[in-house]
C-alpha cells in the first residue's frame, strides 16, 4: 500500500478499474457475503457495509477513501465518452446492487429473484434484436414505451452492440416495472409512430 493518499484530481480510467475488479472478486468471496449477511441480520444496511469494502480498496491503493469515494459521482460526467469503462463502471454498480440484494433476500429467495430475472432478460434480448429491424427513430419511440427495460439491458451487454440506447439511457425518464414488448407490440407502435392516426380495428 502507498503511503501517500491520493485526495485531489480525479481517479484515473486505470485506477477505477482495478477498483471495480477488486470489488467484484471481494464480493463474489463467501466470507465477505457473510459479512454483508451478518451486517444486514444485525440492522445494518447492507450498503454501509458495501461502501466500507469500497473505502478499503481505495485504502489499499494508497487513495483517501472519502475522495476516491467522491470520484464514483463524478465518473459519468468526466468518463461520459468513454463507452468501455462507462459498461464497467455500469457493472460495478449493478454488482453492488446484487451483493446487497442477496444479502437482504436471503439465499434461496434470491435464487429465485436470479432465476426471473434471467428470464425478463432473454425477453428483453429478443425484443431489442427485433427492435434493430427498424429506424433509429424508431427504435426511440419503442424504447419510451418499453421504459426501465432499455437501461437494464444497457448496464449487461455491450454499448456497441445498442450505441443508440446510450443516448436515449441520457434523454429518457425510465420508470422501473416497465413491460416486455411483443414483436407485435413493437411493430403497432412503429405504425402508431409513423401514422398518428392510426386507429386498430
Amino acid at each position: 500500500m502507498s503511503s501517500i493518499s491520493q485526495n485531489s484530481g480525479m481517479l484515473s480510467r486505470g485506477q477505477l478499474l482495478h477498483l471495480f475488479d477488486r470489488f467484484s472478486f471481494l464480493t463474489s468471496h463467501p466470507d465477505v457475503k457473510k459479512r454483508i449477511a451478518d451486517a444486514v441480520a444485525d440492522k445494518q444496511e447492507a450498503v454501509a457495509v458495501t461502501t466500507a469494502i469500497q473505502e478499503e480498496i481505495l485504502t489499499e491503493m494508497g487513495i483517501d477513501p472519502r475522495f476516491g469515494i467522491a470520484c464514483l459521482g463524478k465518473v459519468n460526467m468526466v468518463y461520459a465518452n468513454d463507452q468501455d469503462l462507462m459498461l464497467h463502471f455500469y457493472k460495478f454498480i449493478a454488482k453492488e446492487e446484487v451483493a446487497c440484494e442477496e444479502a437482504e433476500l436471503g439465499p434461496d429467495e434470491f435464487a429465485e429473484r436470479i432465476q426471473a430475472q434471467h428470464q425478463l432478460q432473454e425477453q428483453q434480448l429478443e425484443m431489442l434484436k427485433h427492435m434493430r429491424k427498424f429506424h433509429l427513430d424508431d427504435q426511440s419511440v419503442i424504447l419510451e414505451k418499453c421504459g426501465s427495460n432499455g437501461i437494464q439491458f444497457y448496464k449487461n451487454h455491450a454499448v456497441e452492440d445498442f450505441p443508440w440506447l446510450h443516448q436515449e439511457m441520457e434523454n429518457a425518464n425510465f420508470e422501473s416495472g416497465a413491460s416486455i414488448l411483443s414483436s407485435e407490440q413493437i411493430q403497432e407502435t412503429v405504425r402508431r409512430r409513423v401514422s398518428p392516426l392510426f386507429m386498430p380495428r
